[in-house]
């Protein structure tokens, strides 16, 4: 039988800050989004990463590593994207059994419309409360979980997927 090493008192203390402080984080984003611009941060995340690369459009699959969701549930996300009109699949030229999600010129006006109010939340809520030396330590910390977790520590993760 393995040996469990436990948390110390300190370990403890800053697991459950960290834990806190991540959901809390994400709960202030999402109620933001929600409310500023009508929808919750992992498809403002979805609209984001088609923003950022060319021609606007990533296969499926690489929509899904790189938003670090499942294929399920991001077809879910872009089907409802696809009704309000901000996205559109359309079937991949070099591979007739994928699908590529498209980033329409409406969804990109929409991302253009939330995007300030989410940096000002991000702003307000992460980097207002650090001084200049908690931010680089939290992107060096936040950079070697991404990495051993299995990421290269960049992102967006998974951007040269397959």
């Amino acid at each position: 039988m393995a040996h469990t090493r436990w948390l110390n008192d300190d370990e403890q203390r800053t697991w459950r800050a960290f834990l806190a402080a991540n959901r809390l984080l994400m709960d202030t984003l999402d109620r933001q989004l929600q409310h500023e611009a009508g929808v919750p941060h992992t498809y403002y995340e979805i609209l984001v990463r088609l923003s950022e690369v060319p021609d606007r459009a990533l296969r499926m699959s690489q929509l899904a590593v790189s938003s670090m969701s499942s294929r399920s549930r991001l077809s879910h996300a872009v089907a409802r994207l696809e009704e309000t009109g901000w996205v559109r699949r359309r079937e991949c030229p070099t591979d007739r059994r994928g699908a590529v999600c498209e980033l329409t010129d409406a969804g990109f006006a929409a991302l253009q419309a939330a995007a300030p109010g989410h940096v000002a939340a991000v702003r307000a809520n992460l980097f207002d409360q650090l001084t200049p030396e908690q931010v680089v330590a939290l992107r060096e910390i936040s950079e070697a979980l991404a990495t051993h977790l299995g990421g290269d520590g960049r992102w967006p993760l998974g951007e040269n997927a397959g």
